[in-house]
């Protein structure tokens, strides 16, 4: 089997990272358009998150926030993201490195993103989640992640099938 020096996986994971950045970008600059929304999913003890001790006790894996109506304050920068949400009615600030994330979903146009975790992410001791190298897949027409929080008024259609990229590498 040949080495695959120049890294296709990372370069693959790294573009749709971009797709991420880019639209975080465009709602912290113009608001979420029609009715555009995000479930996204992250390691909540990966290096670089930052929540508040009570946040992280609750969801000591992984924590899937939306960003639909109620968030302010969003701020890309070329490594992470940071929001302000409100939980149980309690005011919270959340940095989120673009590494920590898991999988991004906009229901309203059924349009996903699944991620291995990076080499950067730092997994929490007890997760079962796979060591294989980092890579990302595209979902269309998935259906939602699971989700901590009261699940959006609409449902995605089932049936869809997940494309993984690295289905495409050689072994």
């Amino acid at each position: 089997m040949a080495t695959d020096h120049i890294r296709y996986d990372v370069l693959a994971r790294d573009a749709l990272r971009g797709v991420l950045r880019r639209v975080l970008s465009d709602a912290a600059a113009h608001g979420l358009p029609g009715e555009h929304h995000f479930f996204i999913t992250f390691l909540s003890s990966a290096e670089g998150v930052k929540l508040s001790p009570r946040l992280l006790a609750q969801y000591p894996l992984e924590m899937t926030i939306i960003l639909q109506h109620q968030f302010w304050d969003l701020v890309v920068t070329e490594d992470r993201f940071e929001v302000g949400l409100s939980f149980g009615g309690i005011p919270e600030r959340l940095v989120v490195p673009f590494s920590a994330i898991k999988s991004f979903f906009d229901p309203s146009v059924q349009f996903g993103l699944q991620f291995e975790p990076s080499d950067t992410a730092t997994e929490a001791p007890a997760t079962n989640l796979p060591s294989a190298p980092a890579a990302a897949s595209l979902t269309a027409g998935a259906s939602a992640p699971s989700v901590d929080h009261p699940e959006p008024e609409e449902k995605p259609g089932e049936g869809a099938e997940v494309v993984r990229l690295d289905r495409f590498r050689k072994k």
